[in-house]
């Protein structure tokens, strides 16, 4: 089994920067293509950001675009988001997931394995 876990969620404000964590662990068999979700209060999980299995290639929402960053250390077998010019829309849950196939659709229901979470709070 594979095992996703997010950290460094808070509260920031507007126009601050916030660096999330995703560590993978458990049976793993080199890289997994990994991806950021968020579901902000009261509304459904949409995509933010998804990372190759190699780092070369990453995809973003249309929302985040040039404000967010996903990178990956292999060796730590860790992701990140960074988040630069956060706005309170940008708040939510932040949910980590991983799949062992690459492709270029972002689907929830294409990821097998999904963390728990870390609250997001960008206040005005």
């Amino acid at each position: 089994q594979v095992q996703v876990t997010e950290s460094g969620g808070g509260l920031v404000r507007a126009g601050g920067s916030l660096r999330l964590s995703c560590v993978a662990s458990g049976r793993i068999s080199g890289s997994y293509p990994m991806a950021w979700f968020r579901q902000p209060p009261g509304k459904e999980r949409e995509f933010v950001a998804h990372i190759s299995r190699s780092g070369s290639s990453q995809y973003y929402a249309d929302s985040v675009k040039g404000r967010f960053a996903v990178s990956r250390d292999n060796g730590k077998n860790t992701a990140y988001l960074q988040m630069n010019s956060l706005k309170p829309e940008d708040t939510a849950v932040y949910i980590c997931a991983a799949r062992p196939m690459e492709s270029y659709q972002f689907d929830p229901n294409s990821y097998d394995y999904w963390g728990q979470g870390t609250q997001v709070t960008v206040s005005s």
